[in-house]
């Protein structure tokens, strides 16, 4: 069966250069195009979905908006964010959305939203999806609590209390846990924000650590700063957060 795909975007550029760049991908269906939310509701209520490709920007009611609400159906579609505004990228990740397309996208970069999409339809991880969607329904806490970790074909739920530190690679970051590493497709900024301070520290432009997991400070071979975690693990502390670290340690 082909996959069967929604766009939803109140400009038609948008909604035309999305159907041009699905026509050539022979397993895929264009089932309607929507100029708002309201009328992609009607689609969503009348016939199945497998994949949304969803505007952020939209009058009346956001893309962002309508995320949340099918978050709340009991097998919600895929969610693929096409927008021209970046700044939306962190939230658009935290209603799971399974891409995130930033206009004027290439061909090469919607086959790679694609072939994720198809590969999370072709290994049955459409449950998984919808849990981690409902998760994000629910009454969200003040602070992340857990983290959906989307990667080709497949999306792990990571709990935070399992972290015991993070470090930054590029637009990723390693969530370092107890017996492996799990990278992530965030940004260390824009993750902190996110997490409880209580909880976590910034040692470093980047890494931030567990505060329960510092065990000592200490100076390597150069006189560099960097704290010993008990887990083992070593991790650098710069200048610029060096008092915080000595005020954590209480010296």
């Amino acid at each position: 069966m082909k996959i069967r795909a929604l766009i939803v975007d109140d400009e038609e550029p948008g909604r035309i250069n999305l159907r041009y760049g699905l026509a050539p991908h022979a397993g895929w269906a264009l089932v309607a195009e929507c100029a708002s939310a309201a009328a992609a509701r009607a689609v969503l209520d009348a016939q199945a979905v497998d994949v949304v490709f969803l505007d952020i920007q939209m009058p009346q009611e956001t893309g962002l908006a309508l995320a949340r609400e099918l978050a709340r159906r009991a097998e919600p579609p895929l969610v693929i964010f096409a927008t021209a505004y970046n700044e939306h990228a962190i939230e658009a990740f935290e209603v799971h959305a399974l891409d995130y397309l930033l206009k004027p996208f290439d061909d090469q970069r919607l086959a790679q939203a694609l072939e994720r999409a198809a590969a999370m339809l072709e290994q049955r991880q459409r449950a998984a999806y919808g849990r981690a969607m409902r998760a994000f329904a629910e009454p969200a806490p003040s602070w992340l609590r857990q983290l959906n970790v989307r990667s080709v074909g497949r999306i792990e739920c990571v709990q935070v209390d399992e972290v015991l530190w993070i470090e930054a690679a590029g637009n990723y970051v390693e969530l370092r846990l107890a017996q492996r590493r799990v990278l992530h497709r965030v940004p260390l900024a824009s993750l902190e924000q996110h997490l409880d301070p209580a909880a976590f520290l910034r040692v470093h432009r980047r890494a931030l650590v567990r505060s329960s997991e510092v065990a000592a400070l200490e100076r390597d071979a150069d006189g560099a700063s960097q704290l010993r975690l008990r887990c083992g693990d070593r991790v650098p502390v710069s200048e610029r957060h060096l008092a915080a670290v000595k005020a954590l340690l209480g010296a």
